[in-house]
């Protein structure tokens, strides 16, 4: 017989060396899952701090002559990064800069928020007027549609690539309708109303004639104001013609021939050739993380709320 036999307490023994080889590999376990777990927390935080605008930039007030771009790209609404706060704030510390010689706005939008693009154009007339000697052009890059194209015609000047997209100066209001769907899944809508329009358009009734030609109305209001915005915009350069305020778009090229740009060009062309300061400084306003993340749950927030009702736009 073996020792371990001969000894009453080996199975005693045998379970407690167990035992503490189990609790030493537990152990050494934890140690190397908080590791892992410290190492990630660490990158995580690298790439929130390469991520994050922490502001400043190469535009600090040095009076270097210069030509100074703010962007508005993307579609133009309140809780987007193209939105009236955003760009004007660019465009305010771009004409602040006693080196600045000329402002480029850079446009590459499909449109969006008529009341953004409609606040955005008037401070840009506002801003014109109090930096007279400064020069402000809108240069666009895919697509300057819509409301984008609402925001560029306060510019002194619009530069355009030839195969760039612009117009569709009309406005739209979507929604769907769900009451054949509802009627088919047996599904009944009950609606309270205090108001006898409270429930204007709501996608889940029948479509009221009377409600339709409110919208209708309205959609004709808001399209008459971005006509005379245009009108204002482009002045005695405006060739129109029966469908310029249609909606449809045209080719860059084709828009110099109406008058609804200038020239053709780009960021790098305009501030060498129009305005003579070749070095650019980007003065646009980037939120970080933490403001996306805020403004995006808001967004949804409004629009979990709101969805069911369509809305008016520049698009």
């Amino acid at each position: 017989m073996s020792d371990n036999n001969n000894d009453p307490a080996w199975e005693r023994k045998l379970i407690e060396k167990l035992v503490l080889d189990t609790v030493t590999e537990q152990r050494r376990r934890r140690r190397w899952g908080i590791f892992f777990k410290l190492v990630g927390f660490a990158c995580l935080i690298a790439v929130f701090v390469v991520a994050v605008d922490w502001g400043g930039g190469d535009h600090i007030g040095d009076g270097k002559p210069h030509t100074a771009m703010v962007q508005l790209s993307g579609v133009i609404r309140d809780k987007g990064d193209a939105n009236a706060e955003h760009v004007l704030s660019g465009l305010e510390s771009a004409f602040e800069d006693k080196g600045t010689e000329g402002v480029i706005l850079l446009i590459n939008s499909p449109g969006g928020s008529p009341v953004q693009a409609g606040i955005i154009n008037d401070e840009i007339y506002r801003l014109r007027a109090k930096y007279p000697k400064i020069p402000l052009y809108a240069v666009v890059e895919d697509v300057c549609a819509s409301g984008g194209y609402y925001v560029a015609v306060a510019a002194d000047k619009i530069f355009v690539d030839k195969a760039s997209i612009v117009g569709s100066i009309g406005v739209l209001m979507d929604g769907f309708g769900f009451v054949g769907t509802m009627d088919k899944l047996g599904v009944e809508r009950r609606l309270l109303t205090a108001g006898a329009n409270k429930g204007f358009l709501d996608p889940f009734s029948p479509q009221n004639a009377e409600h339709k030609a409110h919208a209708q109305e309205m959609l004709n209001e808001i399209h008459q104001q971005f006509i005379d915005v245009v009108r204002k915009g482009r002045g005695k350069r405006l060739k129109e013609t029966p469908d310029m305020f249609s909606g449809l778009m045209w080719t860059g090229a084709k828009s110099i021939e109406m008058g609804l740009a200038d020239g053709l060009g780009n960021v790098d062309s305009v501030a060498r050739d129009v305005i003579k300061a070749e070095e650019v400084r980007d003065y646009t306003v980037k939120p970080n993380i933490a403001e996306k993340f805020a403004k995006q749950f808001g967004a949804d927030m409004a629009e979990g709320a709101v969805g069911m009702l369509s809305r008016f736009s520049l698009r």
